[in-house]
C-alpha cells in the first residue's frame, strides 16, 4: 500500500474515532433557548389568557409579552458536539448540568416546582395589580402545609385560616411561630381558625370569611437541625405546620396558560391585568415584551435566562423589554439589535414607562448598562 494511500486511510479512521467520541461521550452540561412568548392580552390556544368577571373590563390592543426559556430535561445528556455547538451558537447557552437540576433534581421534581411557583406568582401578579390601583385585597394567614405525622395532622389542614393563636390575633405567618414557640414541649396551644372549605366558599362568594372555631394541639419537640448537636430544638415547641398568605378578591381573575412554570411572568401578568381594569390602552399598541417576578408589594425580582427571553422576544417582533434591575448588567452585554431594555424595579417603575412608550416620549426611559 502506497504512503499516501496508508496515510489517508490512519486519518480517516482518526476522524472516525473522533466523530464517535463526539457523538458517544456524554458531558455534565444543559443547553437553554428561547422559549415561546406570549401576549397576556391576547388568547393561548383558543381562550383569553387573563379572564376577569365581576368589574368593568376595557379593550387592550398592541403586546404585554411574557417570555420563557426552553431548556433540555434533567435526564438528557449532551454529546460533544451538541455541547460545542450550543457555545457557538448565538441563540442558545450551554451551562452546568446542576445550574438547572441542583442536588439531583430529577425532572419530576423541577416540574412540580416550577409549577408551585407559577402558581403563587399568578397570586401575587393580581395583589400588586389590585394595589397599584387602589382595589383592596383581603388578606389572610392560613395553614400552608402540614407535616406528615405531626400533632397537627388531622387537627389543621392546608388552607385552613388562621384567626388566632392562644387568643392572640394572627396578623402575619411569622407570627404564628413566635406564638406558638412561647410554649414548652408538650404544653398546649388553642388555634382559632376558619376550615378551608369555609374559607373557599366564602372566597369564591367575593368576601372575607367570617366565623372561627377553636382547635386545641398538644405541642412537640422541634427535632435537632443538621449541624445543631444534641441540643437542637430542645425547647423549641411546634406542631407541625407551615404558615403563609391567602388573598381574597373582590372580583374573579383567571390566568389561563399552561404549560408554562416559574415564577418569571408575575409583572407581565399585573400589567395585563392593570390594562384590562383601566380605560385607554397600557402600550398604544406598541409592542413591549418583559420579565421578572414580583411580590404582594409590587416589588419586581429578577430571574435566570435573561439573555434567551431577550433573543425570543426581539424574534417575536418585541421593540422594548421591560428589564429587572438587577438583570440589567447581563441584558445589556447582549441585547438583540432593535430592541430596547427598560429597567424596573417596581410595577410603578413598570407603569410610568408604558405611559412613556404609549405616548412615544421614551427619551427619557430608564435604562440598562453594562456598568
Amino acid at each position: 500500500m502506497p504512503r499516501s494511500t496508508a496515510t489517508m486511510l490512519a486519518s480517516a479512521l482518526v476522524l472516525i474515532a473522533l466523530l464517535c467520541a463526539g457523538v458517544l461521550i456524554k458531558v455534565p452540561y444543559s443547553e437553554m433557548s428561547p422559549g415561546p412568548t406570549v401576549n397576556t392580552l391576547g388568547d393561548a390556544r383558543g381562550e383569553p389568557v387573563l379572564q376577569i368577571s365581576g368589574r368593568k373590563t376595557y379593550p387592550a390592543s398592541g403586546h404585554l409579552n411574557m417570555t420563557t426559556v426552553r431548556v433540555t430535561g434533567a435526564d438528557y445528556r449532551m454529546n460533544i458536539f451538541e455541547a460545542v455547538y450550543g457555545w457557538l451558537a448565538h441563540d442558545s447557552v450551554v451551562v452546568p448540568h446542576d445550574t438547572l437540576y441542583p442536588d439531583g433534581k430529577t425532572e419530576e421534581q423541577s416540574t412540580q416546582e416550577n409549577a408551585e411557583e407559577f402558581s403563587q406568582s399568578q397570586e401575587s401578579a393580581k395583589v400588586a395589580a389590585l394595589k397599584e390601583l387602589d382595589i383592596p385585597v383581603a388578606t389572610q394567614v392560613v395553614v400552608s402545609t402540614v407535616v406528615k405525622g405531626s400533632p397537627a395532622e388531622d387537627k389543621l389542614h392546608a388552607g385552613d385560616v388562621i384567626k388566632a393563636v392562644d387568643g392572640t390575633a394572627v396578623k402575619e405567618p411569622g407570627d404564628v411561630a413566635k406564638l406558638v414557640t412561647e410554649h414548652q414541649p408538650g404544653e398546649d396551644v388553642t388555634f382559632t381558625i376558619i376550615p378551608a372549605k369555609t374559607a373557599a366558599a366564602a372566597e369564591k362568594a367575593g368576601r372575607a370569611p367570617e366565623g372561627g372555631e377553636e382547635i386545641t394541639i398538644r405541642t412537640a419537640k422541634a427535632p435537632a437541625a443538621e449541624g445543631d448537636g444534641e441540643e437542637g430544638g430542645r425547647d423549641r415547641a411546634i406542631v407541625g405546620i407551615r404558615a403563609g398568605t391567602d388573598h381574597t378578591f373582590p372580583f374573579e381573575i383567571d390566568i389561563k396558560l399552561a404549560d408554562v412554570g416559574g415564577p418569571s411572568a408575575g409583572l407581565m401578568f399585573s400589567l395585563g391585568i392593570i390594562d384590562k381594569l383601566t380605560p385607554g390602552d397600557l402600550t398604544g399598541g406598541k409592542f413591549v415584551a418583559g420579565t421578572g417576578t414580583i411580590d404582594d408589594a409590587g416589588t419586581v425580582g429578577p430571574i435566570g435566562g435573561i439573555t434567551m427571553k431577550l433573543v425570543g422576544a426581539r424574534n417575536a417582533g418585541a421593540r422594548y423589554f421591560l428589564t429587572p434591575d438587577d438583570n440589567c448588567a447581563s441584558a445589556a452585554a447582549d441585547t438583540p439589535d432593535g430592541l430596547t431594555l427598560v429597567r424596573v424595579k417596581t410595577i410603578e417603575d413598570a407603569t410610568k414607562s408604558m405611559e412613556q412608550i404609549r405616548t412615544g416620549k421614551t427619551a427619557g426611559l430608564p435604562s440598562c448598562s453594562t456598568g
